[in-house]
């Protein structure tokens, strides 16, 4: 063993800083892209003639990526629990880079016809199947250097990447859009924040191959107990916890979805403000959510999880109504607030539930375990939402049922936490025995 320890307090900041910067990387290549779905790809990839059709078909893409999800997880979640954490850490990153740079270089309807939108399903699905991957991995990375006592503030890393990632992705949108005209950012500037990428990326391996494999990790492969089908005995040994890790999830990706997707277009289209205002509500509140996500997972560790998650979740069914009746004024500051406080409420369910779905499994199967409950969350919660807010919209514009959609999504998340357990630690010592037990 190479002399790291759970609990090491350089190995945790070491750990957290790699699973931080690298989700945060990834996240602004998937964020950049469900920005563009809103804001050009309609135009540019689905020229219908219909600026509803076009957005919906843009939307669609954007789930392709969800629904590419589960196969990452499947893939990479085997491989994270057979040959280790870091290794598949840093192919889930090459993948998502290489995708979302070369989207930066593809050709438009107009260049190639049919073949446009082809293309950028592909690539959009290389995306899904990398942060598949991802998620499982990184939220390990982290946790897996910690003590029972602390799993949720250092699992919470991975959680802050995807605000952290929409902030950056947000930024450079915005400031391209402020900067040129109209016609020039429907021309090339969106092209721009893909591209940038390939830095990013590059200096997120660099992180992530400095770093040694976890110590959980490290003791099951000196005992020989690597799992040779984790997924068979996830479905096996841990139905309820993939149960509960899966509706858990829905609340909170379609939350996110509402509102840092969805009310792009929303405010755009419906509301009348400018692209860059919409965009600068967005990045402001991923700002405020990034210290709250490890507070959250902070105050997760000193209280039950499920009552921080399951709070937060009671909240937002509450909030999404306050949303839109507060923006119908078209004041700015409404929509500043409105976007603000919902996704402060996504960071307290989103701090804790790193380390929440996690100890529904067992540390050998944890990778594919979490893996899965994170991709298939992703299909029921956010990959439909973007595309099903659009449509509720267009044939209710008092936006009741897009309200009505994200309260059903909250029970849905409340479920999943009431069938939940909470999981006695001793499972890092004693992984065969454990596993069979639970």
């Amino acid at each position: 063993m190479s002399g790291q320890r759970t609990g090491d307090r350089r190995s945790l900041v070491r750990a957290f800083a790699a699973s931080l910067s690298g989700t945060s990387l990834e996240w602004y290549d998937f964020a950049v892209y469900g920005a563009a779905a809103a804001l050009v790809f309609g135009d540019l990839f689905f020229p219908t003639g219909a600026a509803l059709t076009g957005t919906l078909l843009a939307f669609g893409t954007y789930a392709a990526g969800y629904v590419a999800r589960p196969l990452g997880g499947i893939v990479f979640g085997r491989l994270g629990d057979r040959v280790g954490r870091k290794k598949v850490l840093i192919w889930t990153l090459s993948l998502i880079g290489v995708s979302t740079v070369l989207i930066g270089f593809l050709p438009t309807h107009g260049q190639v016809g049919i073949l446009a939108p082809i293309l950028l399903v592909a690539l959009r699905f290389a995306q899904g199947v990398g942060v598949g991957g991802e998620w499982g991995g990184a939220v390990l990375l982290s946790s897996e250097f910690a003590t029972p006592e602390t799993r949720g503030f250092w699992a919470s890393a991975a959680q802050v990447g995807p605000p952290l990632g929409n902030v950056l992705a947000n930024a450079v949108l915005g400031g391209l859009a402020l900067l040129l005209s109209d016609a020039a950012f429907q021309s090339w500037g969106w092209r721009v924040a893909f591209i940038l990428s390939a830095v990013l990326v590059a200096f997120g391996l660099w992180i992530r191959t400095r770093l040694e494999e976890t110590p959980v990790f490290q003791q099951i492969a000196e005992k020989g107990e690597a799992p040779t089908e984790p997924v068979k005995e996830i479905l096996r040994e841990h139905p309820r916890g993939l149960a509960s890790g899966i509706l858990s999830r829905v609340g909170p990706d379609v939350l996110y979805a509402m509102f840092v997707v969805f009310v792009l277009t929303y405010a755009v289209d419906t509301l009348g403000f400018s692209k860059g205002e919409a965009l600068a509500a967005v990045m402001v509140a991923s700002l405020v959510e990034v210290p709250l996500i490890p507070f959250a997972g902070w105050l997760s560790d000193r209280v039950d999880r499920r009552l921080v998650y399951g709070a937060a979740a009671i909240g937002a069914a509450v909030w999404v109504w306050v949303f839109l009746a507060i923006t119908r004024s078209g004041s700015l500051l409404a929509l500043f607030l409105g976007v603000t406080v919902a996704l402060a409420l996504h960071a307290f369910m989103y701090g804790p539930q790193a380390a929440y779905i996690a100890e529904q499994f067992h540390a050998r199967l944890r990778y594919t375990g979490t893996s899965l409950a994170y991709t298939f969350a992703g299909i029921i919660g956010g990959a439909v939402a973007p595309a099903a807010f659009t449509w509720l919209l267009s044939k209710d514009d008092s936006g009741h049922t897009v309200a009505a959609y994200v309260v059903v999504a909250m029970v849905v998340t409340l479920v999943g936490l009431c069938i939940g357990r909470r999981v006695v630690d001793e499972v890092d010592a004693a992984p065969v025995k454990v596993a069979a037990r639970v």
